[in-house]
């Protein structure tokens, strides 16, 4: 979309005094600020934003946009994009899902960085990233690139887990959210969200491609998985499966190839770019059986989700201007929200059902794709099938 001077300007402003912000408070996120679920609605609403590949901001030309675009088109477009979605959506949490700045076309990678999670920070939103593999390509290693997200205003961002120093990568968390404000849940997870690094390309010389999921960070996950169920399942002995899990990373795992135009929602505009070898993430997602649905980019023209094995592998589809895309297929964002049951006293009880639609950014922000990841009514249902005997 074309943005006017006056947006350009009012854009700028904002970024100016989104830095001072985070000057004036230090950076830090409050460490004991908790998410919840919104007590009003008993929802709780995630942006996911993949692949801004921000530049150096005005002076960085768009990709792949219509030619009428072209001349007025910049990374600003993106900025324009985030507080869009940031006022039709009003998320409760935004999740950048890697290459949120284009090492490579970032002069000042801080600066990029700064310009690039504007838009939450001033909004004073929560928000989280994970790295992707371009992020690291200007001046900073991707620890230092983390240790800078994790200092920024309203992050929630973790470096890694502070009990597991040998864990491969940056950026390996969990974040949990409660339930309403004075309900019986208020001090228990009933959504848990799992943030890991999938590495950028392969250290190992016989393994050509890009990086994948270390054993050390899937070991991690099992652990703080069985954790969060153990807490929620000895609260009440009705609890009978656990809460709901959501992951997000930023390189797709090699389930994603599983799906074809029969089986998935969305689009399938090019190749799967995982690793090329199998780390079993998906597997170890599988055997936890948590977590109803992951979260990638990467694969900027693919926006699909596909379900396997009760997991929902959903792509964001690319957000950034400053990223390869396709001329006339609009940008788009990707919405995730999770609704509570009502209980018979009117409150609010646990996670009923989580629902995805993606947000194109064309003149009217259209929606597209609305679909059901997960139902608390459906979890369950599925009949045993024989196995055969051979």
């Amino acid at each position: 979309m074309e943005i006017s001077n006056l947006r350009k300007l009012i854009l700028m402003l904002l970024f100016l005094s989104s830095f001072q912000l985070c000057k004036a408070f230090g950076g830090v996120a409050n460490p004991l600020a908790k998410l919840r679920f919104d007590g009003k609605n008993g929802e709780f609403r995630i942006l996911q934003v993949a692949d801004i590949h921000y530049g150096d901001g005005k002076t960085t030309p768009c990709e792949d946009v219509l030619p009428q675009q072209m001349s007025s088109c910049s990374d600003l477009n993106t900025t324009d994009f985030i507080f869009r979605m940031i006022h039709a959506e009003k998320p409760h949490l935004i999740v950048f899902t890697g290459d949120n700045i284009f090492g490579s076309d970032a002069t000042d990678p801080v600066k990029s960085m700064d310009a690039a999670f504007a838009p939450a920070i001033s909004s004073n939103i929560p928000w989280a990233a994970v790295l992707g593999n371009h992020d690291q390509e200007s001046t900073l290693s991707r620890e230092d690139v983390m240790k800078h997200i994790i200092g920024m205003k309203s992050t929630l961002s973790q470096l890694n887990p502070p009990d597991v120093p040998d864990i491969d990568g940056f950026g390996n968390y969990n974040l949990e959210v409660h339930g309403t404000e004075g309900s019986e849940l208020t001090n228990k997870s009933v959504l848990n969200l799992y943030f890991l690094d999938s590495g950028d390309y392969s250290t190992v010389p016989s393994i050509p491609g890009y990086g994948w999921i270390k054993p050390s960070q899937q070991f991690w996950f099992q652990r703080t998985s069985r954790k969060l169920k153990k807490t929620y399942l000895h609260y009440s002995n009705a609890r009978k499966a656990p809460a709901p899990g959501l992951a997000y990373f930023h390189i797709p795992l090699p389930e994603y190839a599983s799906f074809d135009s029969s089986n998935f929602t969305g689009v399938r505009q090019e190749g799967i770019s995982s690793a090329s070898i199998n780390s079993g993430f998906f597997t170890t997602m599988v055997e936890a059986g948590d977590v109803k649905a992951a979260f990638a980019g990467h694969d900027h023209i693919n926006d699909f989700c596909g379900k396997l094995m009760d997991i929902n592998l959903c792509y964001a589809g690319g957000f950034g201007y400053h990223a390869y895309g396709k001329a006339g297929w609009s940008r788009r964002a990707r919405m995730v929200v999770a609704s509570l049951e009502k209980t018979g006293k009117g409150g609010w009880g646990d996670v009923k059902s989580i629902k995805t639609w993606k947000r194109l950014d064309d003149e009217h922000l259209t929606t597209i794709d609305t679909q059901v990841l997960w139902s608390k009514r459906t979890a369950g249902a599925r009949r045993k099938k024989p196995i055969g005997h051979h």
